[in-house]
């Protein structure tokens, strides 16, 4: 069993949906604490920082766990990085920009396993990387996005848009993993979980 260090409902329903038993702990990592410059290494550093918060809180009860998963993601669109909206007049002006062309979709992963809930074992073993997708936004009027702003789903996702949801109308096109850009690999995650036994 997974314990996802994330509080996405998009991750949770991934994982549901691909059948695979999770648990979820909330990491009450401070993202706004963790800066990087390369939006690659922000979000594997993001994600570290979730898996390791819970991982360090794991106690003996914890031992039927494989792994704790971190999650982070972050949309570059024309060299500058989106995360959350902060309100609705940002998504406006995100999405007015955004609109008819490409972003790229960044989420760091982190799996951290082994030595769970024992502070004497070595250190867990760690599997990090990033995957990244493009995204094609669609061309769009901006009663579209002032619509869609006021459906309140762009302000709680990464870049301003959810592929799962509403969202899903604004994008024309995906290059490279379809569930990254909601929010976790599931390919990647596969190949993790098989090298896990």
């Amino acid at each position: 069993m997974l314990l996802l260090a994330s509080a996405s409902p998009a991750r949770r329903r991934l994982l549901e949906q691909a059948q695979i038993p999770y648990r979820v702990r909330v990491s009450g990592v401070a993202e706004e604490a963790i800066q990087d410059s390369d939006p690659v290494q922000l979000v594997q550093r993001l994600a570290r920082a979730k898996s390791e918060a819970v991982h360090d809180r794991l106690t003996p009860v914890d031992g039927d766990l494989q792994g704790v998963l971190g999650c982070d993601s972050v949309l570059v669109f024309g060299g500058e990085v989106f995360g959350k909206p902060a309100d609705g007049a940002e998504a406006i002006a995100r999405w007015s920009r955004m609109a008819g062309g490409w972003g790229e979709l960044h989420t760091g992963h982190c799996l951290l396993s082994g030595a769970l809930g024992d502070a004497g074992a070595a250190a867990p073993r760690e599997w990090l990387t990033t995957v990244t997708t493009r995204v094609r936004f669609a061309p769009l009027s901006a009663a579209e996005i002032a619509a869609y702003v006021a459906t309140g789903e762009p302000l709680q996702c990464a870049g301003g848009f959810a592929l799962e949801g509403r969202g899903g109308l604004m994008v024309e096109r995906i290059e490279g993993c379809f569930s990254n850009v909601i929010g976790l690999s599931l390919p990647l995650l596969r190949r993790w979980l098989r090298e896990l036994g």
